[in-house]
């Protein structure tokens, strides 16, 4: 390798696993092992010897293209290439050679979404249709469109074991799941989603790998450390440079390969590095230098600021204001909700400051420390905000989603979703949400024999706070029915209720895109609070930019309120733009206005003198 050569094309002659050539004749096959003494790939039954080489690597290069099925035999012991690209028949079989270049890309100018125009749907392939496939889901993107959002959060897709799962356990990152499809049907599905105006963003989980089917260690032990733990297993030894490439190299393969336009990390603080470089910051750092207009978010829960101002990410999944506007609609005080009090109040000091815990003690117990930091520097594009998200709702007992929980009302669900679809910081769905979905979204899972047992009491006692796992009839995560029952029902979604909350999506995500004042996506425009009305307290939210000023309402009392008999400490603006359960096309005028409880509006006005 001459010193003269491009990183990229360093990256692409040092890769492991298998890589087509040029010409698509030969296959280099390349592995690394601090275990074995001697290295063969075998295809068809038949090995073929590896070639040592310095630092214990092992390298062939056989006549063979793509579709050849293979794996490695480390000292004559048979085992899966943990660098696939493809495993058709699962995470313990054998692996499949990969021609990239066979897709051809109908859309390739496309360039991506800003994230201040991002409106995020989250969606599980393997539920997000009946047939559970990228093929069935590229069929449902006009629906996407035609409802306005502008990105698809894809949850992981990389390989796990079994035929069902969430893809929080995966083992082989770089080989997408087989029961969803092939990786050129992945390639076609973000290929359709540019092509009508969406951008696409991966789930991937760098914080630990699944129970079952890692085969890492079997190459070597020193991809996972002692010095660190997750809830999930081993930590991943970062300083590692085969882990660290492991790891950036698999983002680069989504980024480029697959086009995506970026990458959602999964559970961030359980990501601990103690090399000099963070691995966050390498991601961002390589993420960004590959130019266009790729993004990483966080799921964090630290309220860490500096993820983005110093690490590089360009933005967080932020708990505060899902938990805040939970245990408004709830009054839910179980587990990790008793650090919230919920109401107007509280609300509005999430919306002004961002999230709720700035440093404050966080009296949870099994997890008491300050928590978080003043968020003063974020743009509100950098808020990931939610009322439901996979894990809000797949954590649990049931699976049951907000509107499903016996004390929230149809009107108040849509009051949430009037908040969330108008404030500036970035919006996500999850899939169904939008016509107030009857079908749940419980945990399931494949694994076999006594793991998937361990599997069913290991969730048992993570989430024992929550008096639901002890009381209820829970749903068993191995069994098919649970995955069957978390299949959405598209055929309800003009239907009564969900259809009424459908054409109330549509209209606020419209808004949002066209409304002169409510596009624009900066917090220095807004500012939040609470009114006393007697009977308790309403929200209200006010923007005033150049163009106009807006004011929301939000209706938390038992009691229904005028709007106009409100002591507000501003004017209400004198147009009422949308009303949550009135006529969307034709909204009462505002001496008309009344919000039962749990309702919203929005109202218009010019700047005021």
């Amino acid at each position: 390798m001459t010193t003269s050569e491009q990183p990229g094309t360093q990256r692409q002659r040092s890769r492991l696993g298998a890589q087509l050539l040029p010409g698509g004749r030969e296959t280099r096959f390349r592995a690394w092992s601090t275990r074995a003494g001697r290295m063969c790939v075998r295809i068809g039954g038949e090995s073929h010897v590896m070639e040592p080489r310095p630092g214990a690597y092992f390298e062939t290069v056989l006549p063979v293209g793509a579709g050849t099925r293979y794996c490695f035999e480390l000292d004559g012991q048979a085992l899966p290439d943990p660098y696939a690209r493809f495993m058709p028949h699962g995470v313990h079989g054998d692996s499949e050679v990969v021609d990239f270049s066979v897709y051809e890309w109908r859309h390739p100018d496309w360039t991506g979404r800003e994230l201040a125009e991002c409106v995020f749907y989250e969606l599980h392939v393997g539920t997000f249709t009946p047939e559970g496939t990228y093929r069935a889901a590229q069929e449902r993107l006009p629906a996407l469109v035609e409802l306005g959002v502008t990105a698809i959060q894809m949850m992981p897709v990389a390989a796990f074991p079994g035929e069902r799962g969430w893809g929080y356990d995966g083992v082989a990152l770089f080989a997408p799941f087989a029961p969803y499809g092939r990786p050129e049907d992945l390639m076609a599905f973000v290929d359709a989603a540019h092509g009508l105006g969406l951008a696409v963003f991966l789930d991937v989980v760098y914080n630990h790998f699944g129970p079952d089917g890692n085969y890492l260690t079997s190459y070597s032990p020193s991809y996972f450390t002692d010095r660190f733990h997750t809830a999930w297993g081993q930590g991943l030894d970062y300083a590692e440079p085969h882990m660290r490439r492991y790891v950036t190299g698999n983002a680069r393969m989504w980024l480029q390969d697959y086009r995506f336009d970026g990458l959602r990390l999964d559970a961030t603080a359980s990501m601990q590095d103690d090399s000099g470089e963070h691995i966050l910051h390498e991601l961002a750092r390589e993420t960004h230098a590959l130019g266009g207009r790729h993004i990483l978010l966080a799921e964090d829960h630290r309220n860490l600021p500096e993820l983005v101002t110093e690490t590089g990410l360009d933005g967080i999944w932020v708990d505060d204001f899902h938990h805040e506007v939970r245990v408004t609609l709830t009054e839910e005080q179980e587990g990790y909700y008793g650090g919230f009090r919920g109401g107007a109040r509280e609300l509005a000091q999430v919306i002004n400051r961002g999230w709720q815990y700035e440093g404050q003690f966080w009296n949870v117990t099994g997890e008491e420390h300050n928590r978080g930091r003043p968020a003063t520097d974020l743009e509100a594009p950098s808020f990931v905000y939610c009322i439901q998200n996979h894990d809000q709702v797949g954590n649990r007992a049931l699976g049951d989603r907000l509107h499903h929980f016996e004390s929230v009302t149809l009107a108040e669900y849509r009051g949430a979703s009037t908040l969330l679809l108008s404030l500036p910081m970035t919006p996500l769905l999850f899939q169904g949400q939008e016509w107030a979905a009857s079908t749940p979204f419980p945990f399931f899972s494949d694994h076999i024999g006594e793991l998937g047992q361990m599997v069913t009491e290991g969730r048992q006692r993570e989430f024992a706070y929550f008096s639901g796992f002890s009381t209820l009839n829970v749903p068993d995560p191995q069994a098919a029915g649970t995955f069957e029952s978390a299949k959405l029902n598209w055929a309800e979604r003009g239907e009564g209720e969900h259809g009424r909350t459908l054409a109330l999506y549509r209209h606020l995500l419209r808004l949002r895109r066209e409304d002169q004042v409510l596009r624009e996506r900066s917090r220095r425009f807004i500012r939040a609070g609470a009114v006393d009305t007697g009977a308790g307290e309403a929200l209200w939210v006010r923007w005033e930019t150049p163009q106009g000023v807006r004011v929301l309402l939000w209706n938390l009392t038992h009691t229904p309120l005028t709007p106009g008999l409100l002591a507000l400490p501003f004017a209400l603006p004198p147009e009422v733009l949308l009303h949550s359960e009135g006529d969307l096309h034709a909204p009462a005028a505002l001496g008309e206005l009344h919000l039962s409880p749990g309702e919203a509006a929005l109202l218009a006005g010019p700047v005021e003198a």
